[in-house]
């Protein structure tokens, strides 16, 4: 047998938000358009594509943060991926408080919306975080799908005053993180919130084919 691999502190981390998948409470805007079942149906794919994908790359740690916090138990998530609960608040809150409670290191937090998300959008964030001070992937409507602080000499606060599932989102965040703050912008990938964002990605999807 060889030597027990040593996994570094500062290894980056990767933190995904998720829900449990039950019907009726995942993707509900989606839901009005193509119905409850294949709106869970789709995140139960999207998530545990993201999952397959993300969790088995060795240069970051991936964490998955539940919802409800009981759900962490739950049989549906893989077994050897750690899980956390996301806490209480707005979303705000409870991406402030996974950043302030992880160990030391650069941290990168993604929601389960974006499908398209692969290892090298991951690489790259975490490189630009090696330069700025904070880290942004845009989403089209305003919004984001990623976001990554460097977390040192302390954690900033990101999310004052931020108006979530709106078309400022991303500013009011950065504007939140204040003018000292380096931030950096990756790449601009959907999020499938909407039917007419589900028919699009099905699209993308043809084509390459």
């Amino acid at each position: 047998m060889g030597a027990p691999v040593v996994t570094p502190r500062w290894r980056p981390r990767l933190v995904m938000m998720v829900r449990l998948p039950a019907m009726g409470r995942v993707k509900t805007r989606l839901a009005r358009g193509v119905g409850a079942v294949a709106a869970a149906a789709f995140y139960r794919r999207s998530t545990g594509g993201l999952v397959a994908r993300l969790g088995a790359d060795p240069r970051w740690q991936l964490t998955l943060a539940v919802t409800p916090d009981r759900s962490a138990a739950s049989g549906f998530w893989p077994r050897q991926v750690p899980r956390v609960g996301q806490g209480r608040g707005d979303l705000g809150q409870r991406m402030q408080g996974i950043f302030e409670r992880l160990p030391p290191g650069p941290v990168a937090i993604i929601g389960s919306d974006s499908p398209s998300i692969r290892p090298a959008h991951i690489a790259r964030a975490f490189r630009a975080l090696g330069k700025a001070d904070a880290v942004l992937g845009p989403a089209p409507d305003g919004g984001y799908w990623l976001i990554g602080l460097k977390r040192v000499p302390h954690v900033p606060r990101a999310f004052p005053g931020v108006r979530w599932s709106s078309a400022t989102t991303l500013a009011d965040t950065v504007a939140a993180l204040g003018p000292r703050r380096q931030v950096a912008l990756i790449d601009t990938l959907d999020d499938i919130d909407e039917p007419a964002d589900l028919a699009r990605d099905h699209g993308r999807h043809a084509r390459r084919i």
